[in-house]
């Protein structure tokens, strides 16, 4: 789940409307395990795949890792949000993602961000009800200093929805260039597994009709994991990697969560089953975002976990 987005549920439901079972969820965990070299190690146990001893020079640049709030937000409330950031900061965190501004302005969270050493180069914003939220959603992007504005959750059955949502995302990208943002779509799994007639899911939909001069991906690789294994991918890494090289859009910014072998929940990185490094071979985005849905022990674990899994990955 991003910014408030329930993408289990999404998934749930477009699984549900191709005639898959809610139960199948969980087959469709542990049959990811074979895809993704998981039986080897262990039914329920972390791969080896994690940093481990550092061999060669780093896969992920320390300045290209961020973080995006939402993992936080249980921690970052009220008068807990300045102190909270100053703990990213103390981690090795320089990038943060947000989600909302913790009900303060554009102007007193650059302030804040500026004092404690961070820069909020990305934010998840829904797309906006009219053009004057668009202004001030483009306005706030600019006073934050950031170079990304993110959708970060759509979802329907329609294959018409699906189109118009494209049209605004290329009208809403193009005032975004004219300011000097760029524009990005965040997915989770439902874009694959959803059937709008013919076969055509919203990913084709999205990836075909958005302007890719104007519209990048921020591929978030738990949900395109996830949903290679319910559709019965062999090997989901590589379909996470065909996903990023087929699309005409470019991927610029990854969302870095790995996947729990025993249920198929988000985890901690280097906890999971996915394979990073080598998903990172394949392609080199402008940021690394680090996120957990719900932290398994605590947030700012997870935020410590994940920068030094990051750091620590070699060649």
């Amino acid at each position: 789940m991003c910014y408030g987005f329930d993408g289990r549920k999404a998934l749930e439901r477009s699984l549900a409307e191709r005639g898959t079972s809610r139960r199948n969820l969980l087959r469709g965990a542990l049959a990811g395990l074979a895809g993704a070299g998981a039986l080897a190690a262990g039914v329920g146990a972390p791969l080896a795949h994690a940093a481990g001893r550092p061999t060669g020079r780093p896969v992920v640049p320390p300045g290209l890792i961020g973080i995006q709030l939402y993992t936080l937000r249980s921690v970052l409330g009220g008068e807990n949000f300045e102190p909270g950031l100053r703990q990213l900061a103390d981690i090795g965190y320089r990038r943060v993602e947000l989600a909302g501004l913790a009900g303060r302005t554009a102007g007193e969270v650059r302030a804040l961000l500026d004092d404690i050493g961070l820069a909020a180069t990305s934010g998840h914003d829904g797309l906006s009800t009219d053009p004057a939220a668009l202004e001030t959603k483009i306005a706030d992007a600019v006073t934050l200093g950031r170079s990304h504005l993110v959708v970060p959750y759509l979802a329907s059955s329609s294959r018409a929805r699906w189109q118009a949502w494209a049209e605004q995302i290329n009208r809403e990208a193009a005032a975004a260039r004219a300011a000097g943002l760029r524009y990005g779509y965040h997915n989770h799994a439902h874009e694959w597994t959803t059937d709008l007639g013919g076969g055509v899911t919203p990913w084709d939909v999205l990836t075909s009709e958005c302007d890719p001069d104007l519209v990048h991906l921020e591929i978030d690789l738990y949900w395109v994991v996830t949903a290679a294994i319910q559709l019965g991918e062999p090997d989901p890494e590589c379909f996470a990697i065909d996903v990023i090289r087929d699309a005409p859009q470019r991927v610029r910014q990854f969302h870095v969560k790995d996947r729990a072998a025993a249920d198929g929940a988000t985890a901690d990185l280097g906890t999971g089953i996915i394979d990073f490094r080598r998903i990172f071979r394949a392609h080199s985005p402008e940021e690394y975002i680090v996120e957990n849905d719900n932290p398994e022990v605590t947030p700012m674990t997870t935020a410590r976990v994940g920068y030094s899994y990051l750091r620590g990955l070699r060649y």
